[in-house]
């Protein structure tokens, strides 16, 4: 993970798994960015990255609808633009569970 500071605060991307992660409280780094977020961190992902995370998530996970909101309170969503969105398969829903389900991933979150 690369961190720029940046006028004090960490920008960070978050890519669909580790928004999963966070979704399934499978990763204690995602979660204490998102959850404890300060004025230190400025958050952001695709509207297509938070579709493929909720899409991922199945009806026996432990998820909670808190998660998602306090999700949604904290982390600046923008349009994918410019490029086609191909409809979530199963393959990419077992490629994200897979991810998130296995521990955290050198790219999961990115830091500009």
């Amino acid at each position: 993970m690369n961190i720029e500071i940046n006028s004090m605060k960490q920008k960070v991307f978050l890519s669909p798994e580790s928004i999963l992660k966070y979704l399934l409280g499978t990763d204690d780094h995602i979660d204490t960015i998102i959850s404890c977020r300060g004025s230190e961190f400025d958050l952001t992902t695709y509207d297509y990255n938070l579709y493929e995370a909720v899409g991922s998530i199945k009806p026996y996970d432990n998820f909670k609808m808190a998660r998602l909101t306090k999700l949604l309170e904290v982390v600046k969503i923008i349009p994918l633009e410019g490029t086609s969105r191909p409809i979530l398969r199963e393959e990419r829903i077992e490629e994200l569970r897979r991810l998130a389900l296995a521990g955290s991933t050198p790219n999961s979150i990115k830091n500009d």
